[in-house]
């Protein structure tokens, strides 16, 4: 596996999503095992990369202070089970701003290429929506999708990249890649 490195998208693989966005630390929630997943991966000696849309940036739901302060508390609850992010890379815009960022473009993804100097050919990337899968068949990363968020809903999607692999959610994900090493 190219570099160990393993690129997550956050609302829905990491923490609950809403429709209404995570706007403060308060309504950032894990889902159950996520964070001990990226724990385990962490500690097997993967480098762990957030790639996420963060439109309500740029709708002005929420800014940057509390954008950061959502990630601190994250990277504190990750911390306290023994895991670490290397980094996290988001899309402030919205749908109308024709940015090259906004997943499904790899804006985000060459950036982690570029920063990492590190070429993401068949890294996996897992996400929960069509938008994050469609990015990693771009750039030839392996697509990943896990069942919560939105991903019961985006496993039947006609779009799907054929060599998507589905997993019930992050923990699955994390033991099967850990048992196939």
């Amino acid at each position: 596996m190219p570099g160990k490195l393993i690129i997550l998208d956050r609302d829905g693989v990491i923490n609950h999503d809403a429709d209404n966005f995570i706007k403060s630390p308060d309504e950032w929630l894990p889902i159950p095992g996520s964070l001990e997943a990226m724990a385990q991966l962490y500690q097997a000696g993967y480098r762990i990369v957030i790639a996420t849309n963060q439109s309500g940036i740029g709708r002005k739901l929420f800014n940057m202070t509390a954008l950061n302060a959502i990630h601190a508390k994250m990277h504190r609850a990750l911390a306290d089970l023994g895991g670490h992010i290397d980094a996290i890379f988001f899309c402030p815009h919205t749908e109308h701003d024709a940015c090259l960022c906004r997943k499904p473009k790899p804006g985000l993804l060459e950036q982690i290429s570029t920063r990492l100097n590190i070429n993401i050919t068949d890294v996996p990337v897992v996400g929960d929506s069509l938008r994050d899968l469609q990015a990693a068949e771009i750039l030839r990363c392996t697509p990943h999708l896990v069942l919560t968020g939105k991903g019961l809903k985006t496993q039947h999607h006609p779009n799907l990249p054929a060599n998507t692999h589905i997993h019930t959610d992050l923990q699955a994900f994390a033991t099967a890649l850990l048992k196939d090493r």
